[in-house]
């Protein structure tokens, strides 16, 4: 894929508040633009939604819309068997409503909360499963995290709550998207972002450096 989207190329994100909390979608079009991709995000996310609660809700019509490059699909960490059945169920749904409006899935991985670090290894086959499911983009955020948290485990990466991210967990969650959807390295993104809405995003510069690098161990790398 060219590293470079053509002007408007639109992103539709459909989860819950992991993917609302610190205007994740905003943060996105910002890296994006640092890197040279043109795009505009739009979301659909409810508090605690499941893909099943947003099949029964306004997300399926946006996407039958059509227009949209990618749709983004993110649910809870979905470690349990029974979540990860419900999680490849929908996404195959989801999937085929995706692929007939001309877009293309992706799976927006997510964490388990600070009490349950042990399972983000079965929150990423989770995640995996679906995104093979669909032969979607697996957008591997959490991986990202842990690779971070193997350089410094201090990184507060969780905000307050133990389970929505920190401004700097956004920021990496975010840079590996946009690397994972444009091939493109996260490397050199700047620490300061200008969001859409006005809001100046900031994480410290140090903190940056160390995620963007996790991102790049976990994300492929740029295609020649």
């Amino acid at each position: 894929m060219n590293a470079t989207g053509a002007a408007g190329d639109r992103i539709l994100f459909v989860g819950n508040s992991l993917t609302a909390w610190n205007d994740l979608p905003l943060v996105v079009e910002a890296m994006a633009r640092e890197k040279g991709v043109s795009l505009s995000c739009e979301a659909a996310t409810r508090p605690d939604f499941s893909l099943e609660d947003h099949w029964k809700s306004d997300a399926l019509p946006m996407i039958r819309r059509g227009g949209f490059k990618y749709v983004v699909l993110q649910q809870g960490p979905s470690s349990l068997p029974a979540s990860r059945e419900n999680l490849r169920e929908w996404t195959k749904r989801f999937g085929e409503e995706i692929r007939r409006a001309g877009a293309a899935p992706a799976l927006f991985m997510v964490w388990p909360d600070r009490s349950r670090l042990a399972f983000l290894p079965a929150v990423s086959e989770s995640y995996r499963l679906a995104a093979d499911d669909v032969g979607g983009v697996l957008l591997a955020a959490g991986d990202a995290w842990a690779a971070a948290w193997r350089r410094e485990r201090k990184l507060a990466l969780h905000g307050a709550d133990g389970f929505h991210p920190s401004r700097l967990g956004t920021y990496a969650a975010a840079a590996a998207i946009v690397s994972g959807l444009f091939a493109v390295s996260p490397l050199g993104l700047p620490a300061r972002l200008q969001l859409r809405n006005g809001v100046e995003y900031r994480v410290d510069e140090r903190e940056a450096r160390i995620v963007l690098e996790a991102v790049a161990e976990v994300i492929p790398r740029p295609r020649p």
